[in-house]
């Protein structure tokens, strides 16, 4: 029998969209690769003896009678050397944002050893709130941005890390800025290939394309950034139709959408992540469906930043690859946990509106709502669907990411009434009132990162 180590207990994952799995004491072996062998409930014929044998070989975790098994999750968009100005200026326009709090930070980061201040303390928070997975744009200085890479191996984040690609001189900062389409280009394959070469990696950490968003970037340098994708294989990410702002300097400038841009910049491809992407035409979503892209809904910066509610209903019904992203600094909080609750709240705002000079039937956006349990899913599932891991739930052959949820912790407020609280109604709970520290334990590939 090719397994290593076993797990027992509650076990929730949501595999299919707006629904859900409950294991009552279900059984998850894992291989000497940290991949999920098998998982099995007490009506398997095979249960009782692979139970007992990981138990005489000494070799079963067995969850309490208040711990919950879920899968670790992954979070699409973050931008790792904005932590330290997390929760400031949210009152601001996006441009005065940008100019007086972000684009100064990043420039801090072309010293590796301010990065070292940081770096490690960002990857730790977001592994102790359960992001197991995670896509990180960096800085556009390739030190600093491999010791990002570099931090996520020796922690044991799985990771895309991304160094920033920006060229265009009138957009960008005269301090923050590379000096030409050649050049950002060439940085870029340059970043691809030492972070192949960096030690221990085992695949955990991998290149991702990083244009920052159509502002910044020239036409030559996004072709060339296209060109490197499909060299490399490399998953891509960027910011499309954030804003009124975003989308109209497209259109101004080039007479063309954003989706339109990375298409024929070979940008779009089956692991493209779009952020924010709430201004999109029909045409858009049809050429993202047809690519194989995806978009990562961050809730709560959407709210601060991007003059409109992304139509994630919409999204979901057409089938496009969603997931979630927490958005730091945009979003001040990094947890997928409290993304989930406010996806929720984003649709219910579409649904319910909130003009109170417009009478009831005309001031929302009808049939717009969005459940937890798909918001969840995207915080799983959908987004190793986006980034084609296997990774996200409970399946054989896919990576044991996984985070045990313990409700009897001092200072909860997760409290689950087993006489009041069906399995649907205590993941909801568990969703919803998880923090830090109820997440006990956390595993990424089958090791235990905490």
């Amino acid at each position: 029998m090719n397994i290593k180590k076993g797990i027992v207990g509650k076990i929730f994952h949501c595999p299919i969209k707006g629904e859900f799995k409950y294991y009552e004491n279900g059984l998850i072996t894992i291989d000497q690769h940290g991949k999920i062998s098998d998982i099995l409930q007490p009506s398997d014929p095979n249960y009782s003896n692979t139970l007992s044998l990981l138990k005489k070989n000494d070799c079963l975790q067995q969850l309490t009678a208040k711990q919950y098994l879920l899968p670790g999750m992954v979070d699409l968009h973050i931008h790792a050397p904005q932590w330290p100005q997390a929760g400031k200026g949210l009152d601001l326009p996006l441009n005065e944002w940008l100019d007086h709090y972000t684009f100064p930070l990043e420039h801090k980061f072309s010293d590796r050893t301010f990065a070292e201040q940081y770096y490690p303390h960002l990857v730790k928070t977001y592994l102790a709130n359960g992001t197991t997975t995670a896509a990180y744009f960096a800085t556009i200085d390739t030190p600093s941005s491999l010791y990002l890479a570099e931090t996520c191996i020796q922690l044991g984040q799985r990771a895309l890390v991304g160094k920033v690609s920006m060229d265009d001189q009138e957009m960008c900062p005269d301090y923050y800025v590379e000096e030409s389409a050649a050049h950002s280009i060439q940085q870029a394959e340059n970043f691809i290939q030492a972070l192949a070469q960096l030690p221990n990696n085992n695949h955990l950490v991998e290149p991702i394309i990083t244009p920052r968003f159509i502002p910044t970037c020239t036409l030559e340098a996004l072709k060339g950034l296209g060109d490197l994708a499909k060299k490399y294989q490399c998953a891509v990410q960027t910011h499309a139709s954030e804003s009124d702002w975003a989308r109209d300097f497209s259109k101004e400038k080039y007479g063309k959408t954003d989706i339109e841009i990375y298409d024929q910049a070979g940008l779009l491809g089956e692991r493209t992540i779009l952020a924010h992407s709430i201004f999109l035409t029909d045409s858009d979503l049809e050429t993202i469906k047809k690519k194989g892209a995806g978009i990562a809904h961050c809730p709560r910066s959407n709210i601060y930043f991007a003059n409109a509610a992304l139509p994630l209903r919409e999204y979901l019904d057409q089938n496009i690859h969603l997931g979630l992203g927490s958005d730091i600094a945009g979003g001040p909080l990094p947890s997928l946990f409290m993304a989930c609750s406010d996806a929720v709240l984003h649709s219910r705002a579409r649904e319910c509106g909130t003009n109170t000079k417009l009478p009831p039937e005309i001031r929302g956006e009808a049939e717009s709502r969005v459940s937890l349990l798909e918001a969840y899913w995207m915080a799983t599932t959908g987004g190793g669907e986006l980034l084609k891991l296997p990774v996200g739930q409970f399946k054989a052959g896919y990576c044991f990411d996984a985070l045990v949820i313990d409700t009897d912790v001092e200072d909860s407020n997760l409290l689950i009434c087993p006489e009041l609280d069906s399995p649907q109604d205590t993941l909801e709970k568990i969703i919803t009132h998880t923090t830090r520290s109820n997440i006990r334990h956390i595993w990424v590939d089958g090791d235990k990162v905490n």
